[in-house]
């Protein structure tokens, strides 16, 4: 364990110079469910896997919700520093470049990917979420010009509704993000299709991570 997660890493295979993926999992999964999605999208990449230390119904998750959809924004605010601090002391730890962190998150995962970006957008160099719901509205909007984001959604998905990947979107685009939206006419459930096109949209970015 890393401050308060229990987690994987893997060593890219171009070593510790390498930029590293975070991988975060969706409602209960754990430290080794994007892994192979991992392995995928960055070949070269260093990869680390935190499992959420937040317990649903025996389901590990990120941060706590009050009911679908409907975020403790409390609770997501002290995890999202959580994580950021696993970040800084993982790299400490590793030896990876703590300023090479690429966040690539399913769901909840990309929820709290999302928050970070928002809250604390240093942290990251870009970030692939994959069904991602809008953490929050801030109040003042981050700066986060030039930062890579691609956003997968489903046309069909039935926890995520379209307008709130366009709020999410419209945040994004506000911020001056290089922003990536890639629809697709599944529902929640993460797709190899938008993982091929995740993967594709990070080579084009490559030689900035």
């Amino acid at each position: 364990m890393i401050g308060k997660y229990e987690h994987r890493y893997v060593p890219g295979t171009a070593g510790s110079a390498a930029p590293t993926l975070l991988l975060l999992h969706g409602t209960g999964g754990d430290e080794n469910d994007l892994i192979p999605l991992g392995q995928m999208l960055m070949p070269e990449a260093n990869l680390l896997g935190p499992r959420g230390n937040v317990p649903e119904n025996g389901m590990a998750r990120f941060f706590r919700r009050l009911a679908e959809g409907v975020f403790d924004q409390e609770d997501l605010r002290a995890r999202t520093e959580d994580l950021a601090d696993f970040i800084a002391l993982a790299a400490s730890h590793y030896g990876f470049d703590p300023s090479r962190v690429v966040a690539a998150g399913y769901s909840n995962g990309a929820n709290i990917a999302a928050s970070l970006l928002l809250r604390q957008p240093g942290r990251l160099r870009a970030a692939v979420l994959l069904h991602a719901m809008t953490p929050f509205v801030p109040e003042t909007v981050p700066d986060l010009s030039g930062k890579p984001i691609f956003l997968s959604a489903g046309r069909n998905d039935p926890i995520v509704p379209q307008e709130n990947t366009l709020q999410l979107a419209g945040l994004f685009q506000t911020a001056k993000a290089d922003l990536t939206v890639h629809w697709h006419n599944s529902g929640h459930s993460l797709t190899r299709e938008e993982a091929v096109a995740a993967r594709d949209w990070l080579a084009t970015k490559s030689a900035g991570l």
